[in-house]
């Protein structure tokens, strides 16, 4: 039984009767245990829950009844996605206790679609980071080189996915958090268009920036899990009502006549050559392919970080008010309720958490708020624009997803504004709410993946996956998988 089988061939062998779900997922459970030790990938480990859902879905085949798209496909769901009867923490002191009375909506399309949840996966607290680091319980290691960052905030699905723990993951994505370290772990992940999926049940960060979407080792996974996870959802006044179209239908479109815009703003001083040179040599394939490159410019991508960290703080610092010991979260053991709710929060919060609370009340404090918060608003209207019109001359665009490859862990946990760095590249999809894909294109000389971003059209995801499944049918990157030693 291969851990790194794709979900068409985990469902094959599932409805031949080849490999059962409780056998793939005990099999899954063992490696993830057994690799817990050095990646710290998972907050919570659900054996039990697995192992009764992988029962029902062989049952369903036994009597004949079809148990979904992702059947026996084992899962790992970040930990800020909420889970009924399982704990849900966002990796923070503040819900370290927490256990959720319902499931979010991607977790009962998961369910639906006949997936094994098989835990909950470490992540930067309240998806505040670019490395993982900045959880409450421990860091994330990165399967290519566990001295280093796996990136953020996704970290622990990226580890699980890239190690063969799991088959996929579900990621948040707020200015990168799922394709940066989709990068950096070398697979594929997915942030749609803002209102294609639902966010009921994701513990916000920043509503208007939060986006779930699909990570996995290759394209057609992503397209497989995007699939069954998008949709409107009444329980969510941000879910638009659009059809979803058949994404695995637009794997085999090819890029004959498409036209790729590479933006110069991307490749500056700051971009590591390495990652340069992997990403013009992914576009010399394309053109050899019969897709247009030509050239783009986005003037206003030199003020996408400082847009960004103004908007995601104010929206964090609104978010993060219920948090106070007495509606929500860790309640710290002091009589009088002012100090109870400043000394939960003291305890509650990490340090980056409070950094991003504090910019944010004061970016929206009296006398601040027109000049900082409504400044940045303004700023990502033009932002939005400049892509729109980029993307009227071009059908996508390609950029670096990381401006550098991964870096060891500790190297910038004491340097925040190198840290935010690492998010230049990812928060424009944010800002305008377009989709945006990263896939592996190359491996560094010390053999840390490099990863391709590609930008397009809101609610155009197909031909994200288009373009993406092309270029990964002219390589082998996604075969290739990290070296690890299994504990006894």
């Amino acid at each position: 039984m291969d851990c790194y089988s794709g979900i068409k061939q985990v469902r094959s062998e599932l409805l031949s009767g080849d490999v059962k779900a409780t056998e793939r997922t005990k099999a899954a459970l063992k490696r993830v245990h057994a690799l817990e030790p050095l990646l710290h990938s998972f907050v919570t480990i659900d054996d039990d829950g697995a192992l009764e859902r992988a029962q029902e879905i062989d049952a369903d085949v036994a009597a004949g009844r079809d148990p979904g798209p992702l059947a026996g496909v084992v899962v790992a769901v970040k930990d800020n996605i909420v889970t009924k009867g399982l704990r849900t923490t966002a990796s923070s002191r503040m819900l370290e206790q927490y256990v959720p009375v319902f499931d979010g909506h991607v977790v009962e399309k998961l369910s639906q679609a006949g997936a094994v949840i098989v835990g909950k996966t470490n992540m930067d607290e309240f998806a505040m980071g670019s490395s993982t680091e900045n959880s409450a319980f421990f860091a994330t290691s990165n399967p290519w080189d566990t001295d280093c960052v796996p990136g953020g905030s996704s970290g622990g699905s990226a580890a699980a996915v890239a190690s063969g723990q799991v088959t996929v993951g579900l990621g948040s994505d707020t200015g990168g958090s799922i394709r940066q370290p989709a990068a950096l772990c070398g697979i594929v992940g997915v942030k749609p268009t803002w209102g294609r999926v639902s966010r009921y049940g994701l513990i916000a960060y920043a509503s208007s920036l939060d986006q779930i979407g699909p990570m996995g080792r290759t394209v057609e996974d992503c397209a497989i899990l995007l699939q069954a996870i998008a949709g409107f959802d009444a329980n969510d006044a941000t879910s638009v009502d659009v059809e979803v179209p058949n994404y695995a239908a637009a794997l085999n479109g090819g890029v004959e006549g498409l036209r790729i815009g590479v933006p110069e703003q991307y490749f500056g001083d700051g971009t590591d050559p390495e990652v340069s040179q992997a990403i013009q040599t992914a576009l010399d394939s394309m053109e050899a392919a019969g897709a247009h490159i030509q050239p783009v410019s986005l003037p206003t991508t030199e003020h996408c970080l400082a847009s960004y960290y103004v908007i995601a703080p104010a929206e964090a610092s609104s978010n993060l008010s219920r948090y106070d010991g007495v509606r929500f979260g860790h309640r710290a053991d002091v009589d009088e309720i002012a100090a109870m709710i400043s000394q939960s929060r003291a305890e509650g919060f990490g340090a980056e958490v409070k950094r991003r609370i504090m910019l944010g009340t004061y970016a929206l404090s009296a006398g601040y708020y027109e000049a900082f918060y409504g400044k940045a608003q303004r700023v990502r209207t033009l932002i939005r624009d400049d892509l729109a019109r980029a993307l009227d001359t071009v059908d996508v665009l390609a950029t670096p997803t990381s401006p550098i490859p991964a870096f060891g862990l500790g190297e910038h946990v004491s340097d925040p504004l190198s840290m935010y760095l690492m998010d230049v590249c990812t928060l424009s999809a944010n800002l305008a709410g377009i989709p945006a894909l990263s896939q592996p294109c190359g491996f560094t000389s010390a053999g840390l993946p490099v990863g391709l971003q590609w930008l397009g059209r809101a609610f155009d995801e197909s031909t994200l996956f288009r373009v993406a499944a092309a270029y990964e049918a002219q390589t082998r990157w996604h075969h290739r998988h990290p070296s690890l030693e299994i504990a006894s």
